[in-house]
Formats: structure tokens, C-alpha cells, sequence
């Protein structure tokens, strides 16, 4: 089993239903005290939620399976965070893809995943075409019971490379995501193809 916390590297060079409870004030607390701003989430307490989530063998079998499209239930995550199960059919998977300046974590509740991201803070405006430095490029697989962090800049792609079983996986996100830029790439070219709102996926 493994996890991971990750930092950027130096930017690329340029030529890409579980749910946490509402704390309430209890009655006679003074107005400031109840309307104080909640905790932010750290990546490591999204880490042990998908974790957790992910063990959970009960809730990941609500989850219904498509033979042919990724199918998901949303979940709330600890301190505002969104969650996520998604089940990945046979060879599916999502295509090069930022999370708005969101940071987060998965972890594989079954079968395997294939990620490949970038080790770089690419800018998140200003830009149609990058071309990337090399030995940006990092490789992993995930299977049932790994889980790894990440950063607001991350920039991955996520796969089921299995011909014949489906995966499951959980992820979480704060802020909940604002938008998604998904990007194209060829070779050391990334670009950017287009950008998703949320009502494009809820």
C-alpha cells in the first residue's frame, strides 16, 4: 500500500453518500464564534478520507457499473471538500486535465489505474501551447488500496488500461472544483483544449 504528498517541481519551459457533519453553534454562542470561518482541509486529511472511503467495501458497492462510461456518486468531504467514487469501465480514462487550483487525493478502492502527471507548475493563464522540459513526466499505477495527494497546480491524466475489468476510485477536492482546463498533447506539446464548469459533470 502506498501514498504520497507531492510539491511541484520548477515550471515547465515555455516555447500544460459519506458525509462529513455540519459543526453547529450551540444555542447562546456569540455571533462571531458561530459564523467563524470553518478549517481548511489539508492534503494529508483528504489523503486519509479517500483512504478511509476507499476501505468502506459497503459504499463502494452502491456504486452502479457501466460497461461502457465512467459512472460516479458525489459525496461531501471533510471542511467543504467534494468527493467523488468513479467507476472506470474497461479502457477508459480521463485525459490530460487540471483541477482549477483545487488540491486533492484519489485512492483505488479496486481493480488498477494508470496516472501519468507532471512533475511542473505550469501557468494556468495566458497560454494555448506549451512545449515541456524534459524529465517533466512521472508514471505510476494505483492499485486496490494505494492513494496519493496532490497540489492546486497538478496536471495528470488518469487511466483504466485493464481490457477486461472495471476500476473504482475516490477522490477529493478543496475548494470544490470551480472549473476543469482539459488539454491535448502531442509528444512535448500541451495544449489547451478547453475549460469545463461544473455544471458540465454534476
Amino acid at each position: 500500500m502506498s501514498s504520497s504528498l507531492d510539491t511541484p517541481a520548477p515550471a515547465a519551459s515555455v516555447s500544460t453518500a459519506l458525509s462529513s457533519k455540519a459543526v453547529e453553534a450551540a444555542p447562546g454562542t456569540p455571533a462571531s464564534t458561530a459564523s467563524a470561518p470553518k478549517s481548511v482541509p489539508t492534503q494529508a486529511e483528504l489523503l486519509a478520507f479517500v483512504r478511509r472511503t476507499a476501505a468502506d467495501s459497503e459504499l463502494v458497492a452502491t456504486l452502479p457499473l457501466d460497461p461502457e462510461g465512467r459512472t460516479w456518486i458525489r459525496l461531501d468531504g471533510p471542511a467543504g471538500s467534494e468527493a467523488w467514487i468513479i467507476a472506470w469501465p474497461p479502457g477508459t480514462g480521463t485525459g490530460w486535465h487540471d483541477h482549477g487550483g483545487s488540491y486533492g487525493a484519489f485512492a483505488t478502492a479496486g481493480g488498477a489505474l494508470q496516472e501519468d502527471s507532471l512533475a511542473a507548475r505550469l501557468p494556468t493563464e495566458g497560454w494555448k501551447t506549451l512545449e515541456l522540459a524534459e524529465g517533466v513526466d512521472r508514471e505510476r499505477t494505483l492499485t486496490k488500496g494505494d492513494a496519493r495527494a496532490f497540489g492546486s497546480h497538478h496536471v495528470h491524466e488518469v487511466r483504466n488500461e485493464s481490457d477486461s475489468q472495471h476500476a473504482v476510485s475516490v477522490h477529493a477536492y478543496y475548494p470544490p472544483l470551480p472549473l476543469m482546463r482539459r488539454y491535448s498533447r502531442t509528444g512535448a506539446v500541451l495544449r489547451l483544449e478547453q475549460v469545463e464548469r461544473p455544471q458540465e459533470w454534476q
